[in-house]
């Protein structure tokens, strides 16, 4: 029987710091990060705040990751049900909105992100 829990910490702490190792890198950045993001969000239950870096997909205002290997990572559960807030950085910003996760009859994952509108720049 295959194993299907959650993947050892030491690991996923491992390959996500590679992931924004790359991300940031100046020869793979720019080609990355149009297809790779950070999102940091506060547990539910934990209240401890988290960083992890994911794939996605944009349009407009509307924010869709993917979540590979749902049956083995843990923090999309904090989206579950009405949502929860959720902060990316997209083109080298900050962008705050409320992420929902959505689970398919044949348990893949979605969290769809609708951001919030940035503030407007003031006129000096």
């Amino acid at each position: 029987m295959r194993y299907k829990g959650p993947l050892p910490k030491r690991f996923t702490d491992r390959f996500n710091a590679w992931m924004v190792g790359l991300r940031s890198s100046p020869r793979w950045g720019r080609r990355v990060s149009g297809r790779l993001t950070v999102v940091t969000y506060t547990g539910r239950r934990s209240g401890r705040t988290f960083s992890t870096p994911v794939a996605y997909q944009r349009a407009a205002d509307v924010v869709t990751i993917a979540v590979a290997m749902p049956e083995r990572k843990l923090w999309w559960r904090n989206f579950t049900g009405e949502g929860w807030p959720i902060s990316l950085d997209l083109d080298g910003s900050g962008r705050s909105g409320h992420a929902v996760a959505d689970v398919d009859g044949k348990g893949r994952v979605t969290i769809s992100v609708r951001l919030d509108h940035p503030p407007a720049a003031s006129s000096r």
